[in-house]
């Protein structure tokens, strides 16, 4: 039979202080999953104490793998292996501790589980996590009463995530976004030698417009987010969401975590907006002022993506997954995709109704 997993995620005995401050050695590697063997991945499940029955479907996740594992007489486990070198073991801690605080507070957040009093292992030099398999349906993000009842649950993670501070997780800001990927992709030779110039001049446009938009904000109160709240780690169910992929947790801004429930025009995503904030306030404060972030934070996110493609496409898994991005045409749309996003930061916030 199966070893069970201790009982309920406890933030205490999630990771000692000792874990918490000891930093991953790892480093980063082109090829981080080429000894990640079916074999292995179900000898580290079964270190543990459980007991597969030889199934293994592999999971759409790219930066990190993910499985999911027959257990021999019980429902499915979700075997998360993180990306070598990406986060220390301190943070990946950070990760998991925050997502025990809200499931500890009854928030739908799907909790790493503990075993022997651990969330995160190692086998064979991988770092691993396990999680309990959570069924669910895309969210209908059309539908104005799901989207009040998101801006609940999202309300209700960001009371819980302004309770402290991260101490080993970055901010999600414009530095780290916007500056370094964007000095990463010119000074590595990634632009089309015959639209650089051009590249280059919309690039630098579009980052005095956010650092524009950043004015026009002010001081913005910043917090623990989920970092990339987009219905793809939302599962609905009846009784309503699940919350997955905590993997992007960062320090930022509250509208981080909600300008991605919206899509369409202006006056659609107002309409939108209003319905999440409807339930978002319930539990937490909205400052207006970060409607002024929520293009700038769409140009981020387009420019973090781009260099975020081109740091991993030595990793076999990215040319496969994206054949389109080492191309001259994935640059040139890049380059319409931004001047439309110079216009919409411009164009100002969104009026709410």
């Amino acid at each position: 039979m199966s070893t069970p997993p201790s009982s309920g995620p406890d933030p205490a005995a999630a990771a000692t202080d000792e874990g918490v401050r000891a930093q991953s050695q790892e480093q980063p590697s082109p090829r981080p999953y080429a000894d990640l063997t079916p074999d292995l991945v179900l000898d580290a499940v079964e270190s543990l104490g459980f007991v597969v029955d030889g199934r293994l479907l592999a999971l759409n996740s790219y930066e990190n793998r993910v499985y999911q594992i027959g257990i021999d007489g019980a429902a499915p486990l979700i075997a998360k292996f993180y990306r070598p070198g990406r986060w220390s073991d301190a943070a990946i801690a950070e990760e998991h501790l925050f997502i025990a605080e809200l499931a500890e507070r009854e928030i739908p957040a799907v909790a790493p589980l503990l075993i022997g009093g651990c969330s995160l292992h190692r086998h064979q030099g991988y770092r691993f996590s396990l999680s309990p398999r959570c069924g669910g349906r895309d969210p209908e993000l059309e539908d104005l009463g799901i989207l009040t009842r998101i801006g609940r649950f999202i309300g209700r993670i960001h009371a819980v995530g302004a309770s402290h501070p991260f101490r080993y997780r970055p901010m999600l800001d414009r530095q780290q976004f916007g500056e370094q990927p964007s000095q990463f992709l010119l000074e590595q030779g990634w632009i089309p030698t015959e639209i650089e110039t051009a590249y280059r001049s919309v690039l630098t446009h579009a980052l005095t417009e956010i650092r524009a938009c950043y004015e026009r904000a002010g001081a913005i109160r910043v917090l623990r987010l989920h970092g990339d709240c987009h219905r793809g780690n939302l599962l609905w169910t009846d009784a309503g969401p699940h919350f997955v992929d905590f993997d992007d947790a960062r320090t930022g801004p509250a509208i981080q975590d909600l300008w991605m429930l919206l899509s369409g025009n202006r006056q659609a995503m107002a309409l939108q907006l209003d319905a999440v904030l409807q339930g978002y306030r319930d539990f937490a404060d909205f400052d207006p002022r970060e409607l002024h972030l929520i293009e700038a934070l769409r140009t981020l996110r387009l420019i973090h993506h781009a260099a975020w493609l081109a740091r991993r496409w030595d990793d076999p898994a990215f040319p496969s997954a994206f054949p389109w991005f080492d191309s001259p045409r994935f640059w040139e749309e890049q380059i319409l995709i931004l001047r439309e996003q110079i216009a919409a930061m411009q164009e100002g916030p969104l009026a709410l109704f």
